[in-house]
């Protein structure tokens, strides 16, 4: 059966407030022409038609330059399954300001982890919301071989409904966790939900980071109702949270194709610290993904 074609992100703009010097968009995909790199037979959806893998990276710089970010951290798309090679091949077309989150199996072996570090990928990806090829058992038994070479372990989940059968085993995990998109919270049900502190308290404690990201996916634009989610998590730990763009925005599944400039001035209304800001944007991915 076809799939459907991704769409294409709009033209890149500038947002109302540049991020300081050095900052890192921490959570966006790279594809490429459909032909470039084999495609997961799996996925829902397929790359944009239009640009070559070439075209990909020219248009992921202009995101970059128009946003203002020099950094980068590229997250291995499912639509690649478990082949990492578009992901390993951008890292080595950017350069040493972008780290890569790769895709591995239950079953990875010493050598698989090894590989991943020479190819300057910093985590393992692990979807707890629509299942994949790693599982939350796996990830666990994985993590003291993460810790050993300095990789941790990046999560999707839903906060509403996976943080009471999670938070013990998050707390013993050896590795950093890294939650994608906010928590993925259901915002109808206001930041009391009693997920929603749970993660709070984890990211307080210093045992989860969490990407203030994707938040044109939990809510439609101007994205008021994700702001009490976002400050709530700032004023429990700034050191624990990070930015990204979900940049080129794919399998939409309903939302509205964003602006990435709009998500970043979003962000701005609700961080209006400068210390804040930084850290959010420079320090704490410097940290995780740079060893800064």
């Amino acid at each position: 059966m076809d799939k459907p074609n991704a769409q294409m992100p709009p033209a890149p703009k500038a947002p109302k407030i540049a991020p300081p010097a050095g900052s890192c968009d921490a959570h966006v995909h790279l594809v490429a022409g459909q032909k470039d790199f084999p495609l997961w037979d799996g996925r829902v959806e397929n790359p944009a038609e239009g640009p070559d893998f070439d075209g990909w990276l020219s248009l992921y710089r202009a995101h970059l330059d128009a946003l203002g970010f020099t950094k980068g951290l590229i997250v291995h798309s499912i639509l690649y399954g478990t082949d990492n090679s578009v992901t390993v091949e951008t890292l080595k077309r950017l350069g040493g300001n972008f780290r890569g989150v790769g895709l591995l199996p239950d079953t990875a072996t010493d050598a698989q982890l090894d590989q991943f570090v020479d190819q300057n990928l910093k985590a393992v990806r692990l979807n707890y919301v629509h299942g994949g090829v790693l599982s939350w058992d796996g990830a666990k038994t994985l993590a003291p071989r993460l810790a050993d070479r300095g990789l941790h372990i990046q999560m999707l989940l839903h906060s509403h409904l996976h943080m009471e059968e999670l938070d013990a085993d998050i707390r013993a995990l050896p590795v950093p966790l890294v939650i994608d998109h906010v928590g993925w919270p259901d915002l109808s049900l206001g930041t009391d939900d009693p997920g929603f502190p749970r993660l709070l308290k984890l990211v307080s404690d210093g045992h989860v980071h969490i990407k203030l990201s994707a938040i044109y996916r939990l809510c439609p634009a101007p994205y008021d109702q994700a702001a009490p989610f976002i400050a709530a998590l700032v004023a429990a730990n700034p050191e624990g949270c990070l930015w990204g763009s979900d940049w080129p925005h794919l399998m939409l599944n309903g939302a509205q194709m964003p602006d990435a400039a709009t998500l970043l001035d979003a962000f701005h209304d609700v961080v209006t610290r400068d210390d804040h800001r930084e850290t959010i944007l420079k320090h704490v991915p410097d940290r995780l993904f740079f060893d800064l």
